[in-house]
């Protein structure tokens, strides 16, 4: 294990606005679309800007399971770096940054195909770049946030989380906080593997600061209590949505196609259950 650097800020300011994009997944062609519906434009250097000085926020799990991980790895790495976007702690990018860590982890759920993309980035430009790219987002992963605090006129407005936070838990680190930022307030595990999760939109007793997350995948954006979800799924077939603030805007692009190879979907269990 390599130093773990330091976290970067909780905190964004909102007085040019802000889009929170969700998860994207290795989505880049549907990301960049996404972006130019935004009205932001490639400069010179390659970044994206708004015109307005609007910043970009993720939700986090940028990579696995869709086609281009490291295209979003260095997407972020570069607009973070510059101070032009940000992006919360979350399952996958934990887990990867674990890995890129040299920790034992073991690759699933789409986190096995950033291996075999970076394995092939080395086979084609070298061990020396892929050491750097390695390096690179292994620091950008590690030192996300877990969650986002969005001021203006140094108000507090929205909170920006992967999978969820309780109210006492905003503007705090703990492991516990960091959990339930990354999974939800999971209640263990149900008889097909998968977690089983309390709705905890579902308990707050309070609307404001609105909170804005992913994670669980939703056909379509879902407001309830103050919150609301900007999951749906790209990487299996959905959109990918953003969420305009102050505007209270929602913005999505269609997926391409259902990247992820599987039949069985949340999206597809969403329909079920309906």
């Amino acid at each position: 294990m390599r130093h773990r650097p330091q976290t970067r800020s909780k905190v964004l300011s909102a007085d040019n606005g802000v889009d929170i994009v969700g998860d994207v997944h290795g989505c880049y062609d549907e990301f960049i679309e996404l972006l130019k519906r935004l009205g932001y434009e490639r400069a010179p250097d390659g970044t994206y800007r708004h015109p307005h000085g609007r910043k970009l926020l993720s939700l986090g799990d940028i990579t696995s399971r869709g086609p281009y991980s490291i295209k979003m790895l260095q997407f972020f790495h570069q607009h973070v770096t510059t101070g032009l976007a940000e992006m919360v702690d979350s399952n996958h990018g934990w887990k990867v940054a674990r890995w890129l860590d040299g920790r034992p982890v073991t690759l699933a759920h789409g986190d096995e195909k950033v291996e075999e993309e970076i394995r092939l980035y080395q086979q084609e430009y070298g061990p020396k770049k892929a050491s750097l790219l390695r390096e690179q987002s292994r620091r950008l992963l590690f030192s996300s946030p877990s969650h986002m605090i969005i001021k203006q006129n140094e108000k507090i407005v929205a909170v920006a989380v992967h999978a969820g936070i309780r109210d006492d838990y905003i503007g705090m680190d703990s492991p516990a906080v960091y959990t339930f930022c990354r999974y939800g307030d999971v209640a263990g595990t149900g008889p097909d593997g998968r977690p089983i999760r309390r709705e905890w939109a579902k308990e707050r007793k309070v609307t404001s600061p609105i909170i804005v997350w992913g994670h669980d995948p939703h056909p379509e954006p879902k407001r309830k209590n103050g919150t609301i979800n900007i999951d749906q799924g790209c990487v299996f077939g959905g959109k990918l949505t953003a969420y305009r603030y102050p505007e209270d805007e929602l913005v999505s692009v269609p997926a391409k196609r259902n990247y992820s190879g599987l039949t069985d979907t949340p999206l597809t269990r969403f329909k079920a259950d309906d």
